[in-house]
This record gives C-alpha cells, structure tokens and sequence, in this order.
C-alpha cells in the first residue's frame, strides 16, 4: 500500500503538523507500506501531490486540515484517508457548535461565550463567567492564541490577540480540578492519562510541546468516576460522529466530568497524548499506526469503490 503522510498547512499548528507528519515517518513499517513525505504549505498543492498515492495519513492540525476541508478533497478525488469523516472534523473544529451539541444530548461542558468581531467585547461576561477565565480562537488548537485570563484589565487585550488567530474568539469558564484525556481506537477507550502543568498554571502550547512541560501519566480513578468519564468519553465520539480514533479532554471537577473539547486529529509527536495512551494498552507507535490505517481503510471503503467506476 502506498500511503502518502499529509502534514505542513498554512495554519497556526503548522509546526505541531510538521512534527507529528515526522514522527509517523519514522515509525510506519516500511515492510507493510511505501511511504511517501507530502509536505504541504496551501491547499491549492493538494490536490498534484497526492496523485498515485492509496492512502492518505492524515498528520494536519488545524483550520483545512482538521475541520473537514482536506476530508471532504480527498473523497472527491476518491482518495481514503484517515480518521474521522468530513461532518465530524467540521463540528469537532468549531468549539462553539461542538459544545452546543454536546450539551443538548446531555454532557457536562464549562461555561462559555462568542463573539464574532472586537466591536461585540463586553466586560460584563464577567459577571457570568467569572475569573479566572480562557480566551481562545474558537476553532485553533494546540493552544495557540490562548491565554488564562485573570484580571478585567487582562481581558480586552486577550480577545484582542485571540482575534489574530481566528474570526470568532471564545471565552470560557475556568474550572480547576484534574486534566485529564480519553483516548479512543475504533470506538473503545484507551487507558485515560492524568495531566499536570509543570511550566505554567494551565496546559497552555509550552506545557503540551515542550520537553518537561508536563507530567503526563496513565492514571487510575475511583470505580464510578471511571465509569462516569468513560461514558462521557464514548458518548462525545458517538454524539459528534468521529471514527477509527479521537482524543476527549476533560477536567474531573469533585469527581465529575466536565467535556473540554474533542479532537479529530489529535496530535501524533513523541509528546503527544494519544501514543501515550495507546502505548499503555500495549501498542507500539508502529502498531497504532497500522491499526489506524487499517480501521480507516476499511471505514472508507465507499470511497474506494467510487473510485474504481470513475
């Protein structure tokens, strides 16, 4: 199988794609697979480079990458690729719709607020989130642009640097308590892992990325919080229609989970959570690879027989 790595972009994550394009490069089986380095800087290059290719490995974070633009070029050009569908990335992408689903079916999420312009800043949120509080592009990731708010005098110029990131900022609730993420393969949960901020009060981009910049370690919760935040977990990636894997990110307030977001693409570098997690189960980076390959080769199979009568 020819499977062509996907990473680069023009978006704010464009480094954090680069790292986990690399990474994937370096553990895919060269026995099972011909692997080709597709390093992208727009959209507009997709299209001549992936020709030939019977695979695509998604390793794209980010606006075009992971909200459903790249998914939905790659099925008209009748290209399989990995992980979740186009409806899927697109919801997951955008945490103001994300969350406005997950809480109609019912699921814990923090407190939040858009605005789609400068011209609509209002300090009186406060009086409805409180401080402290996170200011973040609605649909960036990775922690980029954001920042923990804890002041009124903090506030304007954080939506201000926000709004140089994305066209809607959203302020949400701070709540304090465990960080932690659940993994999903295919569906069923990997084991969950405990986060802790070594150089900053909250898993700001220094903390996620850099060496040392948090702990991160397998953990092991009291039998109903467990159960409770495994609930949660499968029912964000059925709610938000994800497939062959996600990663959900909570905080466990007094025991009760509380949904921060959900990632389609989470990322895949020697950091990263999700190799982590599936590493814990007992997979290799190498064998997590090739179960998201083969999971998302069999997902896509209607693309694959479109392609063959075209």
């Amino acid at each position: 199988m020819k499977v062509g790595v996907i990473m680069g972009g023009d978006s704010s994550e464009r480094e954090v794609s680069i790292r986990t394009g690399q990474e994937m490069l370096s553990h895919l089986d060269r026995n099972k697979y011909e692997v080709v380095p597709i390093e992208i800087s727009n959209q507009h290059e997709l299209i001549d480079r992936v020709k030939g290719i019977d695979m695509a490995l998604l390793a794209l974070h980010g606006p075009y990458g992971e909200d459903g633009t790249v998914q939905g070029a790659l099925e008209s050009m009748g290209i399989p690729y990995t992980g979740s569908g186009v409806l899927s990335s697109s919801i997951c992408m955008d945490k103001d719709v994300a969350k406005r689903l997950l809480q109609s079916e019912g699921i814990r999420t923090t407190e939040w607020r858009c605005w789609s312009s400068i011209e609509e800043y209002d300090p009186e949120v406060l009086e409805i989130l409180g401080l402290p509080l996170i200011v973040k592009p609605n649909c960036g990731g990775s922690s980029v642009g954001a920042e923990l708010v804890r002041s009124r005098e903090q506030l304007y110029g954080a939506v201000q640097n926000a709004f140089q990131w994305d066209s809607t900022v959203m302020l949400e609730e701070y709540i304090s308590g465990q960080e932690i993420t659940c993994s999903l393969l295919n569906g069923e949960m990997l084991p969950i892992i405990g986060i802790r901020s070594l150089q900053s009060d909250w898993f700001d981009y220094r903390c996620k990325y850099d060496d040392g910049g948090a702990e991160e370690q397998v953990i092991q919760l009291p039998a109903e919080v467990k159960r409770n935040v495994t609930q949660a977990a499968i029912a964000c990636y059925r709610i938000m229609k994800c497939s062959v894997y996600a990663r959900v990110d909570m905080i466990l307030r007094d025991g009760v989970p509380y949904v921060l977001e959900v990632n389609t693409l989470p990322g895949m570098t020697t950091n990263s959570l999700l190799p982590k997690s599936a590493f814990a189960a007992g997979l290799t980076f190498s064998q997590l690879l090739d179960r998201i390959i083969e999971q998302s080769w069999s997902a896509r199979a209607h693309i694959r027989s479109s392609n063959k009568t075209v």
